[in-house]
């Protein structure tokens, strides 16, 4: 039984995955980390990371990047695995997950769904065959409460499309400021907040005459949830390194 200590284990992700923890075979939540301890769980929660003594496997952080630093040098210090699915981190933070990555494990992925991730794959091929005749824009929904826009599923989209490309793409958040033309050379970035709206993202290929739009609609929060079990069984296993959602599914 893989032993989980669940950073930000009071949060909506949080109970998502200590609900789907208690009906697995393979691992269960040892403690969990939070500010807030309002919520009762069936393990201690700890308000503090360093004054976890329990035996813990890997780390699952669902939490928020203010909690980076302290989750991040738990893991290095004590020598534990990483599954990172905090959303929102600085540029300054992911270089930090590459630079430890050298020490432990790290999985880290901006969207823990396996369509999103099939979602990715297929936005690279069609990219690389339309470049240069379809312009590219990425739509996203969340729900009223999140924070970041645009999601990190959308940049990720927008990165691994501009990996493909052979001209290096200009990402544009806001055309109202703009008031010109739309270049070839863009891909546009757009954010929608509203409602209860889990998590949606689609990818149009828009050309002369002709649409293609590439769509994946999250449901509920268990995909994400079930997606960081998954990635907890596979990175405890691992030498120290930088992986990803694609590692899972290859590997």
């Amino acid at each position: 039984m893989i032993n989980i200590l669940l950073s930000g284990c009071n949060g909506k992700m949080g109970r998502v995955i200590t609900r789907l923890a208690e009906n697995s075979s393979e691992c269960r939540i040892a403690a969990g980390y939070d500010i807030s301890t309002a919520v009762k769980n069936n393990y201690p929660v700890f308000t503090n990371i360093e004054e976890c003594s329990e035996k813990i496997d890997v780390v699952i952080d669902f939490s928020s990047p203010a909690a980076f630093e302290s989750v991040l040098g738990f893991c290095t210090s004590r020598k534990i695995p990483l599954v990172m699915a905090t959303t929102g981190l600085s540029s300054a933070q992911k270089d930090a997950l590459k630079t430890e990555s050298v020490n432990i494990p790290i999985f880290f992925t901006a969207n823990m769904s396996l369509g999103i991730n099939l979602l990715i794959d297929l936005v690279q091929k069609a990219a690389k065959t339309l470049e240069g005749k379809f312009d590219i824009e990425i739509i996203e929904k969340h729900h009223n409460q999140k924070v970041d826009a645009p999601s990190g599923t959308a940049l990720q989209i927008a990165d691994a499309i501009s990996m493909v490309l052979n001209q290096n793409p200009e990402y544009i958040y806001d055309r109202h400021s703009r008031r010109k033309k739309r270049n070839k050379n863009e891909i546009g970035l757009h954010a929608i907040r509203g409602g209860t709206i889990v998590g949606e993202h689609t990818v149009l290929f828009a050309g002369n005459d002709e649409i293609i739009e590439i769509k994946h609609t999250a449901m509920s929060k268990d995909v994400f949830g079930e997606g960081a079990l998954r990635a907890a069984a596979f990175i405890c296993t691992k030498e120290p390194g930088l992986y990803s959602m694609s590692d899972l599914i290859n590997g």
